[in-house]
């Protein structure tokens, strides 16, 4: 399923969705929401993209390879011309022997193979769908991931949602700058593959499909964003706060006023400042000027006590009042 991709219109201004993407996390980065280029993207954890460990255990495996890289990638290109088993471990090793684009088109050779050989073992087998995402997103090869995770020869390779995450998260990553903003439209089209392929949603999937659909800002990408949240909610999937946030926003705009209250009033502990500053949006689409004057009087006088959290506002909550 193709979808087409609409420049994005002039949208309500919500820098306090950077704080989404770029949450304050000591030691990994910038934490100013006023640098989106400078501050450490958490859309994905690291402890999921494992990008880091990664790295480590292809250090390890280098080190520990008898003999050397040339004469093993060599036996492996024998073994593909002489139509001999490729083996479980010597994928696993390729793959992290992997350094430039030569040496993946060889593990891509690999694992067609691979695949066609083992297509049947599923139970208990090793997923490489991850690890190959991570390779591609050591040496940025966007289309190559999204080339393979679609390619109908290798169903079942990328059979977890791990694999589909990780290429949404480097998708999104990428597409956020103007330059590269078609691959946002490339991360959408990996997230309907993923549906399509009946791989399973999780709480991680539905944070990068909102998040994805909010960049976009299309009425298409707002239709996926309400139907993957109903069919979520029909499952009883449980929707993360950072999720609904963007499908918050996401509605507002689209000048969906009534969803995005509808969909406000269901996130749990609305008291973080991305909610706050949501709901103030909430308040002045609505015109409901009585309860926003004592939201922003509570504010303004800062007589509450040190132990009380107080309201942080963006940049933006002023701007959108000055008509008033």
């Amino acid at each position: 399923m193709a979808v087409a991709f609409r420049p994005p219109k002039q949208v309500l201004p919500l820098q306090a969705l950077q704080s989404l993407v770029y949450p304050g996390v000591g030691g990994l980065g910038s934490t100013c929401s006023r640098c989106p280029l400078g501050a450490k993207r958490y859309l994905l954890t690291d402890n999921i993209v494992k990008l880091k460990d990664f790295q480590h255990k292809k250090v390890a495996v280098a080190c520990n390879l008898p003999g050397t890289k040339e004469t093993y990638l060599r036996n492996l290109e024998e073994k593909l011309t002489q139509s001999k088993l490729i083996l479980k471990e010597e994928l696993r090793t390729l793959l992290h022997l992997c350094e430039c684009w030569d040496d993946v088109e060889l593990a891509k050779n690999v694992i067609y193979r691979y695949h066609a050989e083992n297509r049947n073992i599923t139970l208990g087998e090793y997923k490489f769908g991850p690890l190959f995402m991570r390779l591609c997103y050591e040496l940025h090869l966007e289309e190559t991931a999204v080339e393979l995770i679609k390619d109908q020869h290798l169903r079942g390779f990328f059979s977890d949602s791990t694999s589909f995450n990780i290429l949404m998260d480097m998708l999104f990553i990428k597409g956020k700058y103007k330059t590269h903003s078609w691959l946002l439209t490339g991360a959408l089209e990996v997230l309907i593959e993923m549906k399509n392929q009946d791989v399973k949603f999780n709480k991680d999937t539905y944070l990068l499909a909102f998040a994805i659909c909010y960049k976009l800002n299309s009425p298409e990408s707002f239709t996926i964003c309400t139907t993957l949240r109903e069919e979520a909610l029909i499952k009883g999937e449980i929707l993360s706060r950072r999720a609904s946030c963007f499908a918050v926003a996401l509605a507002l705009n689209q000048n969906q006023l009534a969803k995005a209250i509808s969909i406000f009033s269901q996130i749990m502990r609305p008291e973080s400042i991305i909610c706050t500053n949501l709901n103030i949006m909430i308040h002045i689409q609505s015109n409901m000027l009585k309860t926003l004057i004592d939201i922003l009087k509570d504010a303004a006088e800062g007589n509450l006590s040190r132990f009380v959290k107080k309201h942080v506002f963006s940049e933006e909550v002023p701007s959108l009042l000055k008509p008033w």
